[in-house]
């Protein structure tokens, strides 16, 4: 499995806001998708299932650079930068591939929890064994 995972896809009508670009609140759910994209490819999905935990997000961080349409092509990229004893850190960025601009940038603190309880959980070897690590994020 590569560090990066990438996905292409194209800027519906349904993610345009009455500004006439992508809304702010799109990109969140972006980041939700990529990630499940990258951890059902990884195996981590179904090792997480089960040994029966999930994963929650703590917090979002996300910066807006420059504004994207309907009909643009955009290639997504996720990376997981760290894993700590119940946290993991993913980055991402999305790219506007007509020009090359970067839309918007972010990161997710996701947290292993105990599917039953919802507590907290240490991240099992084989689910951090997945994924390949790159803390410093990669340049455009």
């Amino acid at each position: 499995m590569q560090a990066i995972y990438r996905h292409r896809f194209t800027v519906g009508p349904e993610a345009i806001d009455t500004n006439g670009h992508v809304n702010n609140v799109v990109y969140v759910q972006w980041m939700q998708d990529i990630a499940v994209r990258h951890a059902d490819a990884a195996g981590c999905t179904d090792l997480t299932q089960r040994i029966g935990a999930t994963w929650v997000a703590r917090s979002h961080k996300i910066e807006y650079l420059s504004p994207g349409f309907a009909g643009d092509e955009i290639e997504a990229s996720t990376w997981v930068a760290s894993f700590r004893k119940v946290r993991s850190l993913r980055r991402y960025r999305f790219v506007r591939t007509s020009d090359n601009v970067t839309l918007a940038q972010g990161e997710t603190d996701w947290v292993f929890v105990d599917h039953a309880t919802g507590r907290p959980r240490t991240i099992a070897e084989p689910v951090t064994a997945a994924f390949e690590l790159l803390p410093d994020p990669p340049h455009p």
